[in-house]
C-alpha cells in the first residue's frame, strides 16, 4: 500500500512555498508541455566537491532549473500535513537513504510543475541523485520514456580537499554534519554507493568529468566547455 501511494506522484500537493499557475486543458502551452520531455543532467561528486556552487552558475548562464534531491526531501519533511514527512524524518534521522519512490516522486513533481508554468524550461540539473544502485534502478524503471538523461556532470575531487572545504563551510553554515568525523563517514558512503553509479554511467558514455580541486572560477571554465559542446 505504501509503494502504491508513493508512486502516485501526480496527486501530491504543490511544493511548499510554490504557487504554480495551471494552464487551461487545451492551451498551446499545456500541449507543448505534454509533448516535451525533461532533459536531465545528473550532478554528482563527493561532499565539498562544489556541486551547489557550480549549479548556481550553470543556472545563471545556461537557463537550467536546479533541483536538489536533498533540498526537496528536506522541504517535504517540513511541509505541514505531508503524508511522507514522518517517514522522511525517520530515514534522515537514522542516516539512511530515503526510499527511491519518494525521491523520484518529488523530482518528477518539481519538473512537471516547472514545465507547466514555463513550457520552454525543460532542462534540469539534478544534484545529489542517483546516490546508489537502488536510486538508479528506480529512476530507470519509473522515468523510462518520461525523461532523457543528457549526461552526468562529475566533479572529481580528492577526499582531503573535500573535507577541508566542508570544515571551512561549517564555520558559518551551521550544518551539524560539517565536522571531520561525519565527513569521513559521508565520503565512505559516497565511495561505496555513488562512485559505482558514476562508473556505470561512464560505461554508457554519459560521464563528463571535471577536476574540481581548482578554484571556483577555474572549475567553471571547464564546466562551460562541457555545456557549450553538449549544447
Amino acid at each position: 500500500m505504501l509503494y502504491r501511494a508513493l508512486c502516485a506522484s501526480l496527486r501530491l500537493p504543490p511544493l511548499s512555498g510554490h504557487s504554480v499557475p495551471r494552464p487551461s486543458p487545451f492551451s498551446a502551452s499545456s500541449l507543448l508541455c505534454a509533448l516535451m520531455k525533461p532533459l536531465v543532467v545528473f550532478v554528482l561528486g563527493g561532499p565539498g566537491a562544489g556541486k551547489g556552487t557550480q549549479c548556481e552558475r550553470i543556472v545563471e548562464k545556461y537557463g537550467y532549473t536546479h533541483l536538489s534531491a536533498g533540498d526537496l526531501l528536506r522541504d517535504e519533511r517540513k511541509r505541514p500535513g505531508s503524508e511522507y514527512g514522518e517517514l522522511i524524518e525517520s530515514y534522515i534521522t537514522e542516516g539512511k537513504i530515503v526510499p527511491v519512490e519518494i525521491t523520484i516522486s518529488l523530482l518528477k513533481r518539481a519538473m512537471d510543475q516547472t514545465m507547466a508554468a514555463h513550457a520552454d524550461k525543460n532542462k534540469f540539473l539534478i544534484d545529489g541523485f542517483p546516490r546508489n544502485e537502488d536510486n538508479l534502478q528506480g529512476w530507470d524503471k519509473t522515468m523510462d520514456g518520461k525523461a532523457d538523461v543528457s549526461f552526468v556532470l562529475f566533479f572529481d575531487c580528492d577526499n582531503e580537499t573535500c573535507i577541508e572545504r566542508c570544515l571551512e563551510r561549517g564555520k558559518s553554515s551551521g550544518r551539524s554534519d560539517d565536522n571531520r568525523e561525519s565527513l569521513q563517514k559521508r565520503i565512505q558512503t559516497y565511495l561505496q554507493s555513488t562512485r559505482p553509479i558514476i562508473d556505470l554511467y561512464e560505461k554508457r558514455g554519459k560521464v563528463r568529468k571535471v577536476d574540481a580541486s581548482h578554484s571556483v572560477d577555474k572549475v567553471f571554465v571547464k564546466v562551460q566547455e562541457i555545456f557549450d559542446r553538449e549544447g
